[in-house]
């Protein structure tokens, strides 16, 4: 399979060292956004061609899926753009900024017979594997899920410490993985009582902060909290049930006593949800993580905008 990445960051990185490691992908574009950084992160990893445009990757007939790793912002436009023009695509999180788009790159890619797979990577853990496990047999019965992400980003930097030249969006990147997280752990398609709170934003990056909570169709309560201003990266996951409690620690499950469960496993290794995509391409299936399956996360997602904006004007 030969493949056109877009962008050179350092999700980016990890998804070329999980891809070398699956065996049959050939690099073969690199697109990106300035020349030197394009040009360096091409040779490295061995790519045919880079460019800085687009359109010049997707005309390239050998080219047979993309994967998108680039800013927020433009997820969309270059998931449009790759589908029309006839590639298989792994789209990094967020899916899109709105569920209006979401909806349409969803669509589209039925339409032109293309596999979509997002990144919604947290479905790959095999700590948080072996809670669905136990929520699906009927082992553990939830009554709450309470998740945190933090990371320092007032220097908006990479968390390898690169300086970007883009902002992040704290809900609709980061909120998205542990939105879905909790539906994706109870089987749930929607949730009610969508409560969210923005907290003051960053003279230049937005919104640093956000408190979110939501209840899914069983009655189990979430609550997440997020921050760009902690000293010390966290991300965290604690499943309180009748049965047990068990806690993902930054890719380890342990219980309510600190036993460990399931070994830790590194939170950002994509070998598992990349090499799915890869097998669905070459097998001419539906990916595991399609655009449909992460719908209901960006339906939450508006519903948690809108609270959040709502209360913002009323200040």
């Amino acid at each position: 399979m030969n493949l056109c990445l877009i962008g050179y960051g350092a999700i980016a990185r990890k998804h070329m060292e999980a891809l070398t490691q699956v065996g049959g992908v050939h690099p073969r574009f690199l697109v990106g956004r300035r020349p030197e950084p394009t040009e360096t992160f091409a040779a490295e990893w061995g790519f045919d061609r880079h460019t800085l445009d687009l359109d010049e990757a997707l005309a390239d007939a050998q080219v047979d899926a993309v994967v998108v790793t680039s800013p927020n912002e433009v997820h969309v436009p270059q998931a449009v753009k790759t589908l029309e023009a006839g590639k298989h695509l792994l789209l990094e999180i967020p899916m899109a900024m709105n569920l209006a788009d979401a909806r349409r790159v969803t669509e589209l890619s039925r339409r032109v017979d293309r596999r979509l797979m997002v990144c919604h990577t947290l479905r790959t853990a095999p700590g948080l594997l072996e809670v669905r496990r136990r929520v699906a047999t009927g082992e553990l019965h939830l009554h709450q899920i309470s998740c945190s992400f933090g990371i320092l980003r007032r220097t908006n930097t990479t968390w390898t410490g690169a300086q970007r030249s883009w902002t992040d969006n704290i809900l609709w990147h980061h909120g998205a993985h542990l939105v879905d997280l909790a539906l994706w752990i109870q089987g749930a398609s929607n949730a009610r009582n969508v409560h969210c709170r923005f907290g003051p934003p960053h003279p230049t990056q937005g919104i640093m902060d956000l408190n979110l909570l939501f209840e899914l169709s069983n009655r189990t309560l979430v609550s997440i909290v997020e921050s760009y201003n902690i000293s010390t990266f966290r991300w965290r996951a604690q499943f309180i049930g009748e049965e047990a409690t068990l806690e993902w620690l930054e890719g380890k499950l342990v219980d309510g006593e600190g036993n460990i469960v399931v070994p830790h496993v590194d939170h950002v290794d994509l070998h598992d949800q990349d090499a799915e995509f890869v097998a669905a391409v070459l097998e001419n299936r539906d990916p595991s993580i399609t655009g449909e399956k992460i719908l209901p996360c960006m339906q939450v997602l508006e519903a948690a905008q809108a609270s959040a904006e709502a209360v913002t004007g009323e200040r």
